[in-house]
């Protein structure tokens, strides 16, 4: 659960990153963006699911 909260985090930042007056390399920033938002996705799928989301502990 701590991963997919940590996703989220990470990713409201790149939105403030993009939103941002001194964004530069926003068409980077961008792809970054919706990889971003792929695994956001895909760290909800498997929290709701109910697998092994925090892939490091034993």
């Amino acid at each position: 659960m701590n991963k997919t909260l940590l996703t989220i985090l990470m990713f409201a930042f790149l939105l403030l990153f993009i939103i941002s007056p001194f964004a530069a390399l926003t068409g980077l920033m961008l792809v970054v963006l919706f990889a971003g938002f792929f695994v956001l996705i895909g760290n909800l799928f498997q929290a709701i699911i109910g697998g092994d989301v925090n892939s490091n502990s034993p």
